[in-house]
């Protein structure tokens, strides 16, 4: 019981009761929650103003080009650079505090994680 926890519980339980792995999913959900949101709420708008604006969505830009074609591709561009960001921020942020936790999952474990 050195590490707070009674001994034979679990050690996938007493690894989600440590601080460190409260920080590391608390650090996620902050990062992921609010792009999740973003995206939602840019992919809804397109798709309502399809439905509900089409004469605005109509309108050309450069020949053939019109402003829902354009939104249309923006999609795209959003999803790689959402996924872009994600990665840099897990490089930098999660990974190195989730190489930590499991770390710490090792030694809760007595040196064997399932």
């Amino acid at each position: 019981m050195a590490d707070g926890f009674a001994t034979g519980t679990d050690p996938y339980v007493r690894m989600q009761q440590t601080e460190e792995f409260q920080e590391l999913r608390s650090r996620f959900r902050r990062f992921v929650f609010p792009m999740t949101a973003f995206f939602l709420a840019w992919y809804f708008l397109y798709v309502l103003a399809a439905i509900f604006a089409p004469e605005f969505m109509s309108i050309r830009v450069v020949g053939v080009i019109n402003i829902g074609l354009i939104f249309g591709l923006l999609q795209f561009v959003t999803t790689f650079a959402i996924t872009f960001i994600y990665a840099r921020w897990a490089n930098r942020e999660f990974d190195p505090r989730a190489e930590a936790c499991g770390q710490r999952m090792a030694e809760l474990a007595g040196g064997e994680v399932r």
